[in-house]
């Protein structure tokens, strides 16, 4: 009697308090708190997340071993790595409704053809930001790269520009602005655009990708290269701290990256069932709208455009028009071969001096020098007179 009683307890138990649980795989503050309780509600289930702060993250915590996420939203070359690694399970679309919601320009893209294992969640664009009223004031174009790589302005704002700290943007700034494609992997090509980054080095604060949104807030930064979302949230905390000045952004005219991320299921997580209810229920334009408020992303939803607010809705750096999504491009995956390549011009371009730079070094380089060499000099004398007085202060050469 004992024994049935403890099993309808514990059957009891776990019909009442179990849950069925989403493990979503994020970026951090990639989903609005109002969204994950609606999906909570609506699922009957809990959404557990983690996050990650790049794509290079995700995929090196996956190939140590990490298990168990069902859904994972990373960017388009990231999508292409996983694919490649067939670590994506198939999209099952009788299961996706919404995803007639999709702007067609977003749908097969050559990472995904088809779509068959990612839907597009949001898009940023890789471009400048800056002090609205410090570069008016210092008569700066703001619609050009040239802003960022041309010393003829970069000395009215030397040490007051920040660049990300990431290869592959940088170095896709730098193409664009030398007019080729940032998929382009022509090595000469690299080497000019590596040229052109080393040119202009010795202008910049840092190498920046973590703190240049409170950098620009407080107005330590007036210029920046960095993300759409980013600066959106730097313009917002500019605003609510009463600064006196505003924080602009634009896509330069000679084009810029676009990031799409898009959301997938990994082969690890083991509710494919509610990863796709999570992705149909992303889809909806009202949840899929509230991203966009949050961050001041990107959309490919066409749902979701009435629920957006206006302000950022005809923000074209958010929304480009079609002539300037023309010049947009998306960042392909590298081969291992251009990886390598990459890699060591990175080195190159982080340990190489500017113009500036290598006069101060070659100056302290001198400088060293001569000290070493009055050192050494002190230091034979010395001996010599220890050795005179060692002999009673006689010469020691023979005759």
């Amino acid at each position: 009697m004992k024994r049935w009683l403890l099993v309808c307890v514990l059957l009891f138990s776990n019909s009442t308090f179990a849950e069925d649980m989403l493990h979503l795989y994020n970026w951090n503050n990639y989903i609005s708190d109002d969204t994950v309780e609606r999906f909570q509600k609506s699922c009957n289930c809990k959404l557990v997340q983690d996050y990650y702060g790049d794509n290079e993250e995700m995929l090196a915590k996956l190939a140590a071993g990490a298990t168990g996420y069902d859904i994972i939203v990373p960017t388009q070359n990231a999508v292409d790595s996983l694919i490649k690694q067939d670590a994506l399970r198939p999209l099952d679309k009788s299961l996706l409704p919404n995803l007639k919601n999709i702007k067609p320009e977003y749908l097969n893209r050559d990472f995904d053809p088809g779509n068959k294992y990612s839907v597009p969640y949001a898009y940023s664009t890789t471009v400048i930001g800056y002090n609205k009223q410090k570069m008016q004031k210092l008569g700066l174009p703001t619609d050009t790269w040239a802003v960022i790589f041309e010393p003829k302005y970069l000395t009215k704002v030397k040490g007051r520009v920040t660049v990300l700290d990431s290869q592959r943007e940088l170095m896709a700034a730098a193409m664009k602005y030398l007019g080729y494609s940032i998929n382009d992997t022509d090595e000469e090509k690299w080497k000019q655009a590596r040229d052109l980054i080393i040119r202009a080095k010795p202008y910049w604060a840092a190498f920046n990708a973590q703190s240049y949104i409170k950098e620009l807030t407080v107005g330590n930064i007036w210029l920046a290269h960095g993300y759409s979302s980013d600066f959106f949230q730097a313009a917002l905390d500019a605003q609510k701290a009463q600064r006196n000045f505003t924080i602009n952004w634009t896509i330069p005219k000679e084009g810029a990256v676009i990031g799409m991320d898009s959301m997938v299921i990994h082969k690890s997580g083991p509710r494919p069932d509610l990863a796709h209810k999570f992705i149909n229920f992303m889809l909806e334009g009202q949840n899929s709208a509230e991203l966009t408020n949050l961050i001041g992303a990107g959309n490919p939803n066409a749902a979701a455009l009435p629920f957006v607010k206006p302000e950022i809705a005809n923000n074209p750096a958010i929304f480009p028009d079609p002539e300037t999504t023309k010049h947009l491009e998306f960042m392909k995956d590298l081969d291992r071969k251009h990886r390598r390549i990459m890699s060591r011009m990175w080195t190159e371009i982080k340990l190489k001096q500017g113009e500036d730079d290598g006069l101060f070094w070659k100056a302290l380089a001198a400088l060293l020098g001569v000290i070493t060499l009055f050192v050494l000099a002190r230091a034979a004398y010395r001996a010599f007179r220890a050795a005179r007085f060692s002999n009673g202060g006689r010469s020691t050469v023979s005759t």
